[in-house]
């Protein structure tokens, strides 16, 4: 009986799944009853993320460089192997270069794109097949607020972004033939181990007085709503971008001054 339970257990495949927000939706699935691959080219965090779960039955920890179709082909034969199906993909793994637009490379710029925009493509084919050829799944793509709106530094990163955006709505529209839903997420600034590192006390304090919820989003608020777009709850939602956010998007150039001060009346006053 447990080996036909386990046999019919749900799949789920995420990428960039060795720390951060792909641990956190990897540690959803799991939660669900869902067993999972989690896919990342940091072999050494992905062991030692594995080790951590130390659930050999359900986790299969695959090192894999998503912009390399021999890599993610690979991966989708391991999966296969050993579970024979796939319910769900997130494309999660991506890289950012934080320079000013004329002073970004070639290289760094292929680089953004080859990992966060050709890996995204490259493994919605490969799994995304194995759900048509079933004809139920759903894949989630991490896209970013920097796909929404542009901010400086971010010509690669942003462009990637909103890329995946757009690549979201075209496998929605021919995957929706064979019952594949497929959406995106876009957070807002996450309260990351890499965003501790990178994010000055002067970043944050923007941050603070920019996004109206006035902190950064948690990993497991991001894996919530990924969980949730997996999941029958949101069985006619497919071709979406939504921003978790914290109402970032929806400031757009409000300023924080007057958002601090809502609680004047303004009535008469000629604000511009």
């Amino acid at each position: 009986m447990e080996q036909e339970i386990e046999a019919g257990r749900k799949v789920a495949v995420v990428t960039g799944g060795a720390r951060g927000i792909g641990l956190a939706i990897g540690v959803w699935f799991l939660r669900a009853g869902y067993d999972v691959a989690l896919l990342d080219i940091d072999d050494v965090t992905l062991r030692a993320t594995e080790a951590e779960l130390a659930l050999p039955k359900r986790v299969l920890a695959i090192a894999c460089d998503v912009s390399d179709p021999e890599a993610v082909a690979g991966a989708a034969s391991l999966v296969m192997g050993r579970w024979g199906r796939v319910d769900a993909l997130v494309n999660n793994a991506g890289v950012a270069v934080f320079k000013p637009a004329l002073e970004t490379s070639f290289a760094e710029w292929r680089h953004v794109l080859g990992t966060n925009l050709d890996g995204a493509f490259l493994c919605s084919q490969a799994f995304g097949a194995i759900m048509a050829a079933r004809r139920s799944g759903a894949i989630v793509n991490i896209a970013s607020i920097s796909g929404l709106r542009a901010s400086t530094l971010r010509v690669a990163y942003g462009t990637s972004k909103a890329a995946i955006i757009h690549l979201t709505k075209q496998y929605a529209v021919e995957l929706g033939n064979f019952g594949v839903r497929v959406n995106a997420v876009c957070p807002g600034p996450v309260e990351t181990e890499m965003a501790k590192l990178v994010h000055s006390v002067a970043i944050r304090s923007d941050y603070y007085d920019t996004v109206p919820l006035g902190r950064y989003g948690t990993t497991g608020e991001m894996a919530e709503l990924v969980g949730f777009l997996c999941s029958g709850a949101a069985g006619y939602l497919t071709g979406q971008a939504i921003a978790n956010d914290g109402g970032f998007d929806a400031a757009g150039v409000g300023l924080p001054t007057f958002r601090r001060n809502t609680g004047l009346n303004l009535v008469g006053d000629e604000t511009h």
